[in-house]
């Protein structure tokens, strides 16, 4: 006899966050999810140095590099030296990062609302509270 194996969180939260990518395209969005991504981070983190940008993308450095140029290469965002250590930049989310960034946030909304719209107003409440406290602890 077979038992049914429940799937565990962390494959349900893989999952799920395919089913959003997925629905998350650049047409929708009006730009790739690596730069959705990266611009919220920097809307978070705004001066951030690449090093610590990477870290919490977790990327390495030259595929970092890559991505910045293009971010720059749109406008979105913008590389300074940081004026306490010249060898370092901090990367900075321009004016029109900040407005591309606010259209997509606002599509992104939407295709939450698709994807958890068999959960009421409180759960998804509960539940980003849940991964943002999981997220912040996971440091």
């Amino acid at each position: 006899m077979s038992t049914v194996h429940a799937p565990g969180t962390m494959v349900l939260l893989t999952r799920l966050a395919k089913v959003v990518y997925r629905r998350s395209d650049p047409q929708r969005l009006g730009m790739s999810m690596r730069w959705f991504v990266t611009l919220s981070l920097l809307e978070d983190q705004d001066g951030a140095s690449q090093q610590a940008l990477g870290e919490s993308l977790c990327i390495d450095a030259n595929n970092l590099v890559l991505l910045l140029n293009e971010l720059e290469g749109a406008g979105y965002a913008e590389r300074r030296r940081d004026p306490l250590d010249r060898r370092r930049h901090l990367v900075h989310i321009t004016t029109k990062g900040r407005r591309a960034l606010d259209r997509a946030e606002r599509a992104q909304e939407r295709v939450e609302d698709e994807v958890l719209a068999t959960l009421s107003g409180e759960e998804r409440a509960t539940l980003r509270d849940l991964l943002a406290r999981a997220l912040s602890d996971a440091g």
